[in-house]
This record gives C-alpha cells, structure tokens and sequence, in this order.
C-alpha cells in the first residue's frame, strides 16, 4: 500500500532532517512547515534555505492559527497524495530570552498561535480522516534539548512554556486513544545536533508497527536504542 505522508512543523534544523528521512523513504509526500514570523532570528533555526536530501517535498500552506487552514491543509494532503496513512508534527520551542515587562504582545500572539494553537486544530482533522479510515500512524516530535544560551544570557522565558504545553497534549492524545485505530506517538531529543539520527529513530519505530509502541514516549539520546520515557 502506498504511503502518505504528512511532515508539519515549526521551520528548523530538526523539521528539514525528518523530511530529509521522509524523501529517503518515499517517492512523494508533503510537507506544511511554518516560517519563523518573529521579528528576530531564533536557535535551532537553519541559517538558509537548504534543500531536503532525497526527494523534496510537496509544500503546502497553513495558518496555524486558523482551524478553517488546517482543515483545508489536511484535504490538501489526501488529494496531492491520494490518501494520508501517517503524519509527524514536529515542535521546536522559541527561544525568547527577554524578561517579562519586554515581552511584545504581537509576537506573544504569533508564538501562542504557531507554537501552541495550532496543533490542537491540526490534531482534530487528523484524527478525523485516521478514524475515518480505520488506520493510521501520529508521530508529536519535541525538540526538547533545554534552555540553551550562555551562562550570562537572559533565561528564555519563553520556550520551556511551549515544550510543556505540547509535550502535555501529547501525553493527553496518546492517553486518551488508546482504544483508537490509529497510533499515536510521542518522541524527544534529549541532546542537540542529532537531528538527523533522530529522524531515522522516528521512521523506525513506526515502520515496525509494534503496538507496544503506541501510546509511549520515545526519547532519544544519541544512539538509536530505546531510553524509556
């Protein structure tokens, strides 16, 4: 059976190695990766527009903010791919080292909307079209590597909030369908510069179909073996 897949994400070093490993894998999927809209540049971000190893994706838009954009971006997916079986959503928390009277409300809105919102309404239509189908695979990627920054830089008030929100919905998702016919996922990296291997480690786990799998973090560290959750 042909695949479909979905690789959805906030722009970063970690979302191009997982559709790196996709184009590895496939001939055709599509990709919805979300461009950083702050007015600064952030870590874990790539410093240029690098073209995915193997083959490239098909890019779609969505507005993470919008639940009319996810609908019409998962649609997108099924008709471009003919169906939709797996998807990966691929979180890599903002740095945002400024103390809390300087924080701009603006980008507070862009990041509450590109970094928290959005998954849920995009977790809604998947679910949606897995259940429908009565199959399907959900992979929720933390890049989870801490604070980051120098011993003398402000403390980013903001990233360790959205890796809590979104590690915590998908702790809820993978608890709450487990009776469902569809998988669900939860992975970590642990340390940076191992996007690449990390990748690997997430199309293993699901290509192997172990429902034991299902419903657990995987967290890894480097080496691609189980470290527990």
């Amino acid at each position: 059976m042909t695949r479909g897949i979905l690789i959805a994400g906030n722009e970063s070093t970690l979302s191009a190695a997982i559709a790196s490993e996709t184009g590895r894998r496939v001939d055709r999927f599509v990709a919805a990766i979300i461009p950083n809209r702050l007015p600064y540049p952030l870590e874990n971000r790539p410093a240029s527009a690098k073209a995915p190893e193997g083959t490239g994706p098909i890019p779609l838009d969505w507005n993470p903010g919008s639940p009319v954009s996810a609908r019409t971006m998962v649609l997108g997916a099924e008709n471009r791919l003919g169906q939709l079986s797996e998807a990966i959503l691929v979180c890599t928390p903002p740095a945002v080292r400024k103390s809390a009277e300087n924080l701009n409300p603006a980008n507070l809105e862009i990041i509450i909307n590109d970094y928290i919102k959005g998954w849920f309404f995009l977790v809604k239509e998947l679910a949606t079209v897995f259940k429908a189908h009565g199959a399907g695979a959900l992979a929720l990627v933390l890049a989870d590597i801490g604070s980051g920054g120098g011993r003398d830089d402000p403390v980013d008030l903001i990233g360790p909030p959205v890796a809590a929100s979104f590690r915590a919905f998908a702790q809820g998702l993978m608890d709450s369908s487990r009776n469902e016919p569809y998988q669900v996922y939860g992975f970590s990296a642990s340390e940076a510069g191992e996007d690449n291997a990390l990748g690997t480690f997430i199309f293993n786990i699901i290509e192997e179909g172990n429902k034991r799998d299902s419903g657990k973090w995987h967290k890894f560290g480097g080496k691609l073996s189980f470290l527990g959750r």
